[in-house]
């Protein structure tokens, strides 16, 4: 998927809403745990009642590796029944030396399909460019996060002051293109978000931390969003498990309109 053609989802439900897929056996209703594939008839259901308002859908892939080969075949099963249209994320954070972030990036991209990855930097440029390679794929590379442990090294700063956050953001705009590199960014830190889009004022972000980790949404789309919204902003916990019954769906659908209406009424105060 291209950038036009993700701006264009965004424009067509008025949302920047990724949901994310973290789900978790221990979590979800017990009535599904009858099923042969309990983990993804939660995911379908879930998809079934948010589809209307999510951009995206980000299944975070620690979830699925737990429950070995069944887990992998939940999330192929998961993202083949995601409509087409629809952004998909592997939530993977890969990036090992070149070689092997070249085959990180054939699993996902052409094995699995996904549109994009999730993917560390701190490797440097040669354990990021093999996921550049593919074309109509991006890679989002972790800058900010909204985790307590950030601070060890993220805001960490150099002789010179300034935070390594920043040096990751300068060093890897020269390696993709607002076109096939968007950024994690965490939703906990308002003002630094504004910091992040000052040195990369064209990419996407994709934000984590709103809702169960307390990040504002009116400050994430006040300090970065752009003239293509340049947001996708996710929220896991609070929208999957809206509910633990029978309903479970149907709880997830309210979170998800709900943060939808909010996401309408930025889109056309800020862009």
């Amino acid at each position: 998927m291209n950038r036009k053609q993700l701006f264009e989802q965004i424009q067509n439900k008025s949302s920047f809403l990724c949901v994310g897929l973290d789900t978790d056996l221990s979590k979800i209703p017990g009535h599904l745990l009858k099923e042969k594939d309990p983990v993804f008839e939660f995911n379908k259901q879930i998809i079934d009642a948010t589809a209307d308002f999510a951009v995206s859908y980000k299944p975070n892939i620690a979830f699925y590796e737990a429950l070995g080969p069944k887990g992998w075949e939940s999330l192929q099963k998961t993202l083949e029944y995601i409509p087409k249209e629809i952004f998909t994320i592997a939530d993977a954070k890969r990036g090992d030396i070149g070689n092997t972030s070249s085959l990180y990036a054939k699993a996902f991209f052409e094995t699995m399909n996904f549109d994009s990855i999730t993917v560390a930097p701190y490797m440097g440029v040669d354990s990021v460019k093999p996921f550049l390679e593919f074309e109509g794929k991006w890679v989002i590379l972790l800058a900010l996060t909204s985790n307590e442990g950030s601070k060890d090294f993220q805001l960490f700063s150099s002789k010179e002051g300034k935070p390594l956050f920043q040096e990751v953001l300068e060093k890897s705009n020269l390696w993709g293109s607002p076109e096939n590199m968007m950024y994690v960014v965490g939703a906990t830190r308002g003002e630094k978000i504004a910091e992040v889009r000052k040195i990369v004022p064209n990419h996407f972000f994709l934000v984590p931390g709103v809702g169960a980790q307390g990040g504002s949404l009116e400050e994430v789309a006040k300090f970065g969003m752009n003239k293509d919204c340049g947001l996708l902003v996710n929220s896991s916990r609070g929208i999957i498990y809206a509910g633990n019954d029978r309903n479970f769906a149907q709880a997830a659908k309210g979170e998800a309109r709900k943060l939808k209406e909010e996401m309408k009424v930025l889109l056309e105060r800020y862009l």
